[in-house]
């Protein structure tokens, strides 16, 4: 089986701590987020080899189905997601700069891993509902043509579910903001 990224979002921390118990008793799996986020929301996001977070998912959505706002399973998630999530992407080719928000926190995953898998970008940040009133965004790189067409898939695929809020692509960002943001 392959590796896996999971996420349960919930209405209120104290469901969603009892689904981070519920999760690590569930199957093997290595939480990578388990936090309260604006507005009072928690997320619970975790990796582990495929079987194993699908079954996660599912046991949080069974137990906690009515404070549960929304969930993901990603199956072989992008290898750039990981060092986006933690903060640590080192990005030495900076060029056109792309960003990309979305209303909740689990369509940024999806958002991400799919523009990653679309074009020749490097993710740069995911910022997953902290201090945005549970709005996510992302920030990656690349040449123009491949920001654009990442951007514009992701964009599609989290519209489709009405979790699109903005998106830009700035073909030469100055080097200060390229400092501001990294």
């Amino acid at each position: 089986m392959g590796k896996a990224l999971g996420m349960v979002e919930y209405k209120t921390v104290s469901t969603g701590i009892l689904a981070a118990d519920l999760i690590l008793k569930t199957a093997q799996v290595n939480i990578i987020e388990a936090q309260t986020v604006c507005p009072g929301k928690y997320i619970v996001v975790f990796e582990g080899e495929i079987s194993g977070v699908k079954a996660c998912v599912e046991a949080a959505s069974v137990k906690y189905p009515g404070e549960l706002i929304d969930t993901f399973l990603l199956g072989n998630p992008h290898e750039g997601i990981f060092p986006a999530i933690y903060g640590t992407a080192e990005i030495k080719d900076r060029r056109a700069l792309g960003v990309l928000e979305t209303f909740d926190a689990a369509a940024i995953f999806v958002a991400a891993d799919l523009a990653a898998k679309t074009a020749e970008v490097e993710l740069v940040e995911i910022r997953v509902a902290r201090g945005m009133c549970g709005k996510s965004y992302m920030y990656l790189t690349g040449e123009v043509a491949a920001v654009e067409a990442a951007i514009a898939k992701a964009k599609d695929a989290v519209g489709e579910n009405g979790m699109y809020l903005d998106s830009s692509v700035i073909a030469s960002p100055d080097e200060e903001l390229w400092n501001t943001i990294l």
